[in-house]
């Protein structure tokens, strides 16, 4: 059976370690025919993918992963079949690369403040050109000997509390929506069973995004348990929202997360691609010209 599509994951132009054009072959090798690519606050890989994607005979999703402030934590929503060239998208990504920026120069000097020097440098080189984020510092980390693990990382140092939290300043929910919205994409909740919340939380999160035009959630994510996924089919039955799946594939050394091994979606649910000619796609004009 062909594995639903996925719509969500990350390439080296965030915090992945495939190339775009790599992750492309990934996806394919693993028998996945829809692909997205969703970086954190940018679409300076989604040009490379399409090409490669087209090259394969796939359809490709052209997307991004904004990060929000809501309810005083980070929250992520998935920006699916948008014009990355559109300008009021491309001005608030910029903004919040512009933070990412100061923020990873930030998180540098709070760790070499505890004892933890030269770490700035170690997460550019994981990085490679692109933007510095929390993953690459993570991984700077354990290369130091500091951890033995990403996972081990945000818990012992940049997480609330740790000596390299620096607390985020990102787009607000409606802002995010609306940039999507512009760009003609379908904006979606990603991974929602990841932020911890409450249930009355999480409802006061999915009613807000709603209301704000906000489309669909991820009730199948490489993050969520089984009885997450049923738990949040429920909230997306309940709200109206459609459903997206996304592996949410960040490269080969995770092990617990890999392409073409999302399960279906539950019964009754509405799929965010269910009006899109997912085959018309591979053979549309592209939406993709570069983007930042």
């Amino acid at each position: 059976m062909t594995p639903i599509p996925d719509l969500h994951a990350h390439s080296t132009a965030s915090d992945g370690t495939l190339a775009p054009a790599e992750l492309m072959r990934s996806a394919h090798a693993a028998g996945v025919r829809v692909m997205a690519l969703t970086d954190h606050d940018t679409t300076a890989g989604l040009a490379e993918a399409e090409a490669e994607a087209r090259r394969l005979g796939m359809t490709f999703v052209p997307g991004v992963e904004i990060s929000v402030s809501w309810g005083g934590r980070t929250v992520h929503i998935v920006g699916l079949w948008l014009d990355a060239d559109t300008p009021a998208l491309q001005a608030g990504l910029e903004r919040l690369r512009a933070f990412r920026d100061w923020r990873a120069r930030e998180i540098g000097r709070r760790l070499e403040a505890a004892g933890y020097p030269g770490l700035y440098e170690g997460a550019c080189e994981f990085a490679g050109g692109s933007l510095v984020g929390r993953t690459h510092f993570a991984r700077a980390l354990v290369a130091a000997g500091h951890a033995e693990s990403v996972r081990e990382v945000f818990r012992k140092f940049l997480v609330k509390g740790r000596p390299g939290h620096v607390p985020g300043d990102w787009a607000a929910l409606a802002e995010a929506v609306g940039w999507i919205r512009a760009a003609g994409g379908c904006a979606v909740v990603a991974h929602p069973a990841r932020y911890g919340f409450t249930r009355s939380k999480l409802r006061r999160l999915l009613g807000a995004f709603r209301e704000a035009g906000g489309e669909g959630m991820e009730v199948i994510s490489g993050s969520h348990s089984r009885d997450e996924v049923f738990t949040m089919a429920r909230h997306a039955r309940e709200l109206g929202l459609a459903a997206s799946a996304g592996s949410d594939y960040h490269g080969p050394e995770n092990p617990w997360i890999e392409l073409g091994r999302l399960p279906p979606l539950p019964p009754g649910l509405r799929p965010v691609w269910a009006e899109r000619d997912l085959n018309a796609a591979a053979a549309a004009p592209s939406a993709v010209s570069g983007g930042a």
